[in-house]
């Protein structure tokens, strides 16, 4: 019994002293943890008052100077420069819009230039003619033209189709860096953006509109 009572006694003698090292540890751990933790955000609050770092936000800002786009090496380090940003996205974003019409226009080369619509041009422009007799007696021809079938649908050739390709990945890159760009959620380069889109939808946007054989407005989509 004695034997008993002894061994429980020295279990928990050292059941207390582990609990004890234990929380001294614990004591001892969380003063270096939270050291450390104060040493890296005053660093990193020392490299943000430097100028050395990139000024970057996840949300909604407005930063000039010390904001960076893409990569650390357009960083801007003055109010010109960032002037200077805002205008090469606008012109950016123009070369968008220039390159969807540009591919629109290519569409219309190919089908105007297939053989097939030019033998039906050809054919509608053959005139028929029939002569009327006016009030004072002469004799008028007018000449009237069938009306035309409107371009067939054709299918492009590899090489046609290579170069539509190549259009197209020239409108997604360009538009995926548009993306990335405004995923900075810089207010200004937001409002260039959209200034660009506006400029080039005026210009390259520019077409003729009419009820029969028009093109549909396609839909801008983020990724072209």
């Amino acid at each position: 019994m004695s034997m008993d009572m002894a061994s429980t006694a020295s279990s928990m003698a050292m059941d207390m002293t582990a609990t004890a090292a234990s929380s001294t540890m614990d004591m001892m751990a969380s003063p270096t943890v939270t050291a450390a933790a104060a040493s890296s955000s005053a660093a990193m609050d020392m490299g943000m008052g430097m100028g050395g770092a990139c000024k970057i936000s996840m949300l909604w800002n407005w930063y000039t100077v010390d904001s960076c786009f893409l990569s650390s090496t357009w960083r801007i380090t003055s109010d010109g420069m960032f002037a200077g940003s805002c205008i090469g996205v606008i012109l950016l974003v123009i070369a968008l819009e220039g390159l969807r019409r540009g591919a629109q226009e290519y569409d219309r080369f190919i089908v105007r230039s297939h053989p097939a619509n030019n033998n039906s041009s050809r054919t509608a422009g053959v005139a028929e003619g029939y002569s009327d007799l006016n009030k004072n007696g002469t004799t008028a021809t007018t000449t009237t033209a069938p009306s035309s079938p409107g371009p067939r649908a054709i299918r492009p050739n590899v090489l046609q189709q290579a170069m539509r390709a190549a259009l197209h990945m020239l409108q997604f890159a360009v538009a995926y860096f548009i993306m990335l760009l405004a995923m900075y959620f810089n207010g200004y380069i937001i409002i260039s953006i959209f200034i660009g889109a506006y400029i080039g939808s005026f210009v390259f946007g520019w077409q003729t509109l009419g009820m029969a054989g028009g093109e549909e407005r396609e839909i801008t989509y983020c990724c072209g």
